[in-house]
């Protein structure tokens, strides 16, 4: 049974900041590898150490993809953040976070 995706309301702000190209790249990468058991960790998905962002991460390049599998709700994959890599920074919108 495939997951569905809903998107933090602050998700949208952060698509919005990326480019066209890469908002497209980001939408195809969640459709294809969050849709079907995104608690497997994988090369490109990998559960994170505890942080205040979110617990899962899928790296698209130098995107990333914040996200959580409801536990209150079977089968929802939640959205918290998307942001980009750049060096050993990681910017969320317009912020830098910690992880």
């Amino acid at each position: 049974m495939p997951y569905s995706i809903k998107f933090a309301e602050s998700v949208k702000e952060q698509i919005k900041s990326l480019a066209a190209r890469q908002r497209t790249t980001v939408f195809d990468a969640i459709e294809k590898r969050l849709t079907h058991e995104p608690l497997v960790e994988t090369r490109n998905r990998k559960p994170l150490r505890p942080n205040p962002v979110a617990p899962w991460e899928l790296r698209i390049g130098s995107l990333r993809v914040y996200y959580e599998v409801a536990s209150d709700e079977p089968n929802v994959v939640r959205i918290l953040a998307v942001g980009q890599k750049k060096g050993n920074k990681i910017l969320v919108g317009n912020q830098e976070i910690e992880l």
